[in-house]
């Protein structure tokens, strides 16, 4: 066994997700950025993760799914800013502690997979195994290794068996394989232009022209991009005939998925607006400024969703009927986000 192995100083913040807090972290630390290290709404933006996925099945627990991000932010991100990025996935635990090992002892920060319900830190029953943290550090002789996780403010030390069993989860969406993303970052990152461009095009296209590849798996198990926003304003309108008990646990589920479950807010779509107000303020282009307006409307539009659906001293009945009213302007929301990245993107290419 080793002895302590750290990557010192590592720049953490706090994020609203895990995906693009960990970004963020990593192209701070990499110096990468446009005008200073760069916020969390510009990582998110300019990742081009925008999507949107809504499920309804017994077969899940809870009952229904719904997220706002596709499944490649980690590979797209570093890629579209000239980087390269291996995955390294492995069913071997040994093989996959020693290429996470590795990186650290090579000075290189490991972004990998974890189930949160395995994370002692995090307290969570909910079992998700694409949850990103970065590992910059481990003591074999201790038996810990030291996260730094979008949730919490401080570096947390983790028993390594823990982490272990994190890594090597089975549950949805997909199994964590010992995950890690082994990411080359450039010196200097391409024209902002260039980036946001491709990334708006790529956000319009997921939900305009969705494909078979999302963070929930195949397309047919769900409704996907704008049909998704339409599919949930159409079943909500059902949700009458469920028991008390069933309507309580899909209200407060749709509540949670969109406020809660690591999504900044608004289902994305808040970090998605605070991007798009920054590449605005750095090019000047009108035509992102619009679309940041468009997505805080949107992220306003699924807050106010979730805050209905979750309302104290309201009965159940009660709290459905606001949600179907709020829901029946998703669609709405959604198609003028979806015009409005695909206007920016045209905008920023010109």
């Amino acid at each position: 066994m080793s002895g302590p192995s750290m990557i010192d100083p590592y720049p953490h913040r706090m994020g609203g997700h895990c995906g693009s807090g960990a970004m963020r972290d990593l192209m701070e630390w990499t110096g990468l950025g446009y005008d200073g290290p760069p916020d969390e709404g510009l990582v998110f933006a300019l990742g081009g993760a925008l999507s949107l996925t809504y499920i309804r099945s017994k077969a899940l627990m809870p009952p229904v799914y719904l997220v706002g991000r596709g499944p490649d932010f980690e590979i797209d991100l570093p890629r579209r800013l000239g980087g390269t990025v291996e995955v390294l996935a492995t069913d071997d635990p040994a093989e996959g502690w020693e290429n996470l090992r590795g990186e650290i002892d090579q000075g290189r920060p490991a972004l990998v997979w974890a189930e949160i319900a395995e994370l002692p830190y995090l307290r969570v029953q909910l079992r998700m195994s694409r949850h990103d943290i970065v590992v910059v550090g481990y003591d074999e002789t201790q038996g810990v290794a030291y996260i730094a996780d979008n949730d919490r403010e401080d570096l947390q030390r983790v028993p390594l068996d823990a982490l272990a069993r994190a890594r090597r989860s089975t549950s949805f969406p997909e199994p964590t394989r010992h995950t890690l993303f082994r990411i080359n970052w450039p010196q200097t990152p391409p024209s902002i232009l260039e980036v946001a461009a491709q990334a708006f095009a790529q956000s319009a296209a997921s939900l305009s022209t969705p494909g078979a590849s999302t963070i929930a798996g195949p397309a047919e198990h769900g409704s996907h991009g704008l049909d998704a926003a339409s599919a949930l304003a159409s079943d909500v309108c059902s949700w009458g005939a469920l028991s008390t008990d069933d309507l309580e646990m899909h209200l407060f589920s749709l509540g949670a998925f969109i406020e809660k479950a690591g999504t900044g807010g608004g289902l994305f779509r808040r970090l998605l607006a605070q991007g798009c107000d920054e590449i605005a303020r750095l090019t000047g282009d009108h035509a992102t400024a619009i679309l940041a307006a468009n997505a805080h409307h949107a992220a306003t539009s699924w807050t106010a969703v979730a805050r209905a659906a979750v309302q104290k001293d309201h009965a159940s009945s009660e709290r459905l009927r606001s949600v179907t009213t709020l829901a029946a302007a998703l669609p709405e929301a959604e198609t003028t986000l979806e015009a409005s990245l695909r206007k920016a993107a045209a905008s920023l290419s010109g």
